[in-house]
This record gives structure tokens, sequence and C-alpha cells, in this order.
């Protein structure tokens, strides 16, 4: 993919982390559930497609004083009909995957229990300004029956797309793709869009059930790659439709909240406008063809429906390495169908052409280089592609392989202090990939902004300011960030394939007054 197509995707196993045997596991002692009698194609159940477009539940604000958000949550099993006659069992909280909605100056207070059976668990609020012990790193856990309160301030400035996902130590792989994820929404006091665009939640996840509804154990090329599914989903559902009517311009916001899927989007028979990112409104909008949505980004587009007819968001294919077999084939999945109707809606106000201001950090006092790497049973990165091993060549056991993803020649140690910063302090970070495949980084407790890409000796510059959390390194480049942490405490950084996280490919900072 060339890098102006659209800037830049938005502006071993005993060594590295838990055994494979540590990373199969039943929910709830829920193995073996399943319903032999359904539809089918080949071996994988047929999910439907077509069905309208359901909004995802909001959670209650149980607060009745102004600015102060307040909710209970709870980490449970439950079970999700995916395909007809079959219940799948997950993850979910409160049953589903809720919205919360707040206000930059909003007091929030988020009451959390966790049922999950026999497994800690934590909420990380993906993105967002809140201090370094209400974040759910994987050093505060939430014991299995055990409940906490999140307490934080949504300062100004704040209003973006975030979401929430837990983050235990050995677990985070498992207990998203099984469910765990939520939106979170904070709301500026005055939007510059024109609120006639609505404002319509897509989060993209992907599933991979067999046929008695169960999701099977993860692979070795899942580890090695991340897992990636065998079906992407919008809001829950598989190609749902959404009714347009001619010239309708919406607001989408479009999170992956996949584990490892890259996802290359464009929206045939329609156009599209990026007005945010990770970290909220951007300058000016930007016109694009197609964008690259990377685990863990979010998006905010206008969508101006100016055809009648089928106006499908489509796959296009990406190579971001895969190693090993079972490659998946990314194009052409139709994740969601407007059907823009014949009849004209009424002129719209037009998006104006400031959107916010973005001040630049400013010059760094300190540069720091994080050099991310791979290797498995003493190979390097170098020979790692694999593309030609079968599955017999890969059955050695985790412990034989040693895999290993690492920051600067080191796995996560939850009990090492890998860097030390100072609150206030901005900060240049090189971060090199010299890996074999693509690694979205990303950064806990603040927004970042990109400096420049570098690759082969060819620098580029994003041709926008934005605020991000999470950045694609494609394999042999170098991005360059500036940051900036105004609270103290330890932040993670880390890849967001979050089977490469879980198996050493993240470091902590201590954030110091």
């Amino acid at each position: 993919m060339h890098r102006r197509t659209f800037l830049t995707s938005l502006a071993g196993l005993v060594v590295a982390g838990p055994s494979a045997a540590q990373m199969k596991h039943d929910i709830g002692g829920m193995g073996g559930h399943g319903n032999p009698n359904i539809p089918m194609a080949g071996t994988n159940p047929i999910l439907p497609e077509g069905q309208p477009l359901k909004a995802l539940p909001r959670l209650s604000n149980l607060s009745a004083v102004p600015g102060v958000f307040k909710a209970e949550l709870a980490a449970e099993p439950g079970f999700v009909r995916f395909a007809e006659g079959l219940d799948t069992p997950v993850l979910l909280y409160n049953g589903t995957n809720p919205v919360i909605e707040a206000r930059e100056g909003d007091k929030v207070e988020i009451s959390f229990k966790n049922r999950i059976p026999g497994e800690p668990t934590t909420i990380h609020w993906h993105g967002m300004p809140v201090p370094a012990d209400q974040d759910g790193n994987p050093n505060d856990p939430v014991a299995s029956g055990s409940e906490r309160l999140y307490a934080f301030d949504l300062p100004q400035g704040s209003a973006a797309s975030y979401w929430f996902h837990p983050h235990p130590h050995g677990l985070t792989a498992e207990q998203v793709y099984r469910g765990l994820a939520g939106i979170f929404i904070v709301k500026p006091k005055d939007d510059p869009i024109p609120p006639e665009y609505g404002d319509t939640i897509l989060m993209l996840t992907d599933l991979r059930i067999g046929a008695d509804g169960m999701m099977p154990e993860s692979t070795m090329p899942d580890l090695m790659n991340g897992r990636v599914g065998d079906h992407v989903l919008v809001n829950g559902q598989k190609n749902p439709a959404m009714p347009i009517a001619l010239g309708e311009k919406r607001r989408l916001r479009l999170y992956n909240a996949t584990n490892a899927r890259f996802l290359r989007l464009t929206f045939d028979n329609a156009s599209m406008t990026i007005v945010g990112t990770d970290g909220g409104l951007i300058e000016a909008p930007v016109a694009v063809n197609e964008l690259l949505l990377t685990p863990a980004e979010r998006v905010e587009v206008i969508v101006s429906f100016d055809k009648p007819g089928a106006a499908r968001l489509t796959t296009l294919d990406y190579e971001r390495g895969w190693m090993g077999p079972d490659k998946p084939n990314e194009a052409g999945m139709i994740l969601l169908t407007a059907n823009v109707s014949e009849e004209a809606v009424a002129a719209t106000l037009p998006l104006p052409a400031k959107l916010r201001s973005i001040e630049p950090l400013g010059n760094p006092v300190v540069t720091r280089r994080f050099v991310l790497t791979e290797s498995m049973g003493g190979m390097d990165h170098g020979s790692m592609s694999m593309q030609g091993m079968d599955h017999s060549s890969m059955s050695m056991s985790s412990e034989s392989m040693e895999m290993k993803f690492l920051i600067n020649g080191a796995s996560f140690d939850m009990n090492r202090i890998d860097e030390v910063s100072k609150v206030g302090q901005v900060e240049l970070w090189d971060v090199v990939n010299a890996a074999d495949m693509d690694h979205p980084f990303h950064v806990h407790g603040t927004q970042f902004q990109i400096v420049e890409y570098e690759k082969d000796g060819k620098i580029t510059t994003p041709s926008y300011r934005a605020w991000k959390d999470t950045v694609n390194i494609v394999a042999g480049e170098t991005v360059r960030i500036l940051l900036r942490q105004d609270l103290p405490g330890p932040r993670m950084y880390h890849c967001h394939i979050l089977e490469h996280e879980q198996l050493g490919m993240m470091g902590t900072i201590d954030v110091q007054t």
C-alpha cells in the first residue's frame, strides 16, 4: 500500500509469555456446549447477513448530579447467537458491548465487578487521559469475584472516540477475542459537525467459531501473527444493512476492536471524508478513497451518499507480513451495506472548513529509541517469514519453539521499569520496526503527534496534524512521534496485536513528578 493512499494508517512463548497450554482454556466451564443441528457451509456455521444495523446499547447514567457520570459494569460469561440455532459462549460487559457517553469536564465513576470464573481482569480505558492507578494496567488486576471503583475526570480538550477492554497479564488476548470490549465517547461542549449527520458507532470485531458453536483454541499461526477470525462483524452482525436517503451525509465512528486484523477499507458508491482519529477531531476535513485501520485504531468519517443503490463498506487486500500457514484472504469482504433510496433528502449543512486547532507539542527535551524485533527458537527476524511452512512442520511444542516478540531486545517483565520520564516533559520517540511484519504501537495514558516516517532512507511526513494513541509501523520502518505524559505513574507501551503484547512486546515507562 502506498503511504499516500491514506496517510500511513491514519495520520519464545516460555520466555515472552504464557505457554500454549496456558492460552487454551474454557471460560466458566462452558466447553462442549453446542448444537450439532445447525446450518453449515462445509464445517463453518452460516452467519445471517443483511439484517438491520443494530445500535450498541448505552450504559445508563445512575447519577442525578450534573457533570457526573456514574454506572455499574460487570465482566461476565454469556452466550450470543451468531448463527441460527447455535449459542456461542462469550465474555461480555453487562451482557453486551456497551457504549459510555460523557462530556468534557465530567467526573466518571464506574463500579466494576469481575464475574469471570477463575480469571483476573481489568478495564483499560484505551487512549483516555486517566490516572495511572485507574488505567487498568496488568499490574493492577481485579480478582475473580472481586470489584473495584474506577474514577477519573475528563479534562477539557479530551473529546474523542475511545474504547475500553481488559488488560490482565497473560489473558488479554483471550478475553478480548471472546468478546470483552466497549465504546467510550467523550463529547465536546461545542461540536462543529452538523447534528443532522447523526453519530453512528461501527465497532469492528472478528469471529471464529466451529461447527459446534465454540470458539476454537488459538493455533500456532494465531500466536505468531495474532488471532484473525473467519468473519468480520459490525456491532456484532455480519454485513448489516442501513437505510439511507439520497444525498444524506452520515458521521460514522469506526473502531478496530479486533485482536490482530488489519482493515484496509473503502466505501463503494459513496465518498469518505476523514474528520477525526484516535484523539478526536483533526484540524480540517480530508477527503480519501480508502483508509487503513489497524488493531485498536479509530477514525471518524463523514460519508456522503450521493448515488442511489447499494453503497458497501468493503475490504481491500493489505500485505502486513504473515508467518506460516493459514494466511487470511483480506480482500472483498463486505462489512456494511447502505441501501440508498431514490428519494433525496433535504439539503444539509456542509462540513465546516475548520474543525479545531491542534497546537504542536514543541521541541523535545529527551529522545528515546524503541526497536521491535521477533525471534523463534534461535531464528532471528530475518529467517521468520516461513511462508512455505505447513502445519506438520509447526507442530512442535511452544516450549521448544521459544517464540519471542521483543522491545529493545527484552521481553515484558511486569516487575521491571524499562524507562523513566517526567510529567510534562516533551519527548521524541523513534520506534523502529526491525521485524518482518507490521506492528501497531500503542502508548498508554496520552495521545501523541506523528512527526515522520522513514523507510529505506526515504522520509515522509503526515499531511495533517492529528492526535493518536496507536500508530502502525510497517516492517523495516521507523516512525517518530512526539508525546508528553501529564499524569504520573507507570504506563505501558506495546504492540496492539494482542498475542504479540502477551508474548513479550510490551514495556513500562515510569512517569515521575
